[in-house]
């Protein structure tokens, strides 16, 4: 089922795929890495001029990790504002997805925040670093196929 930004995405050629609706009714589009930043571009000038959440999670043990964009159109005087729900999906080897920032700034900590749990890198992201684990840390502890280190191992070596 078709919702109302997919029918203008189509409209205007732009490659994406429909998701459907959540339980929300929330349409939920499918856009590949390559096209993100500009379909991001085009979103924002269309009106979604706030990005209300960003997260990622690993979608299986050794398949795709996604990264997951809340859009919201704020409009003066509209008491329902639009929303939509973009995923866009990545490989886990080398997993690498155009930042946002420059479109909307509010992404800056969530991009950081999946980044530091699931390693996906976000292109032209300008603080691309760990947010909550240490520089040091190894691996991305969401992934489903993450092998926490063993403490007690660590501690009795000191």
């Amino acid at each position: 089922m078709q919702g109302r930004l997919s029918a203008w995405l189509v409209k205007h050629g732009l490659i994406h795929r429909s998701l459907g609706f959540d339980y929300q009714g929330i349409e939920t589009l499918q856009i590949k890495p390559e096209d993100w930043h500009s379909i991001a571009v085009i979103l924002y000038i269309y009106g979604y001029n706030y990005l209300r959440s960003q997260c990622a999670y690993d979608v299986a043990p050794g398949g795709l990790l996604a990264s997951v964009y809340h859009l919201t159109r704020i409009e003066y005087g509209v008491d329902q504002p639009e929303e939509v729900c973009i995923k866009v999906f990545s490989p886990r080897k080398n997993p690498r997805i155009p930042s946002v920032f420059w479109v909307w700034k509010s992404v800056d900590f969530q991009e950081r925040e999946s980044f530091d749990m699931l390693g996906i890198s976000y292109d032209n992201h300008p603080r691309l670093k760990r947010i909550l684990m240490p520089e040091s840390w190894i691996g991305w502890p969401l992934r489903k196929d993450y092998i926490a280190p063993n403490f007690y191992e660590i501690q009795d070596a000191h």
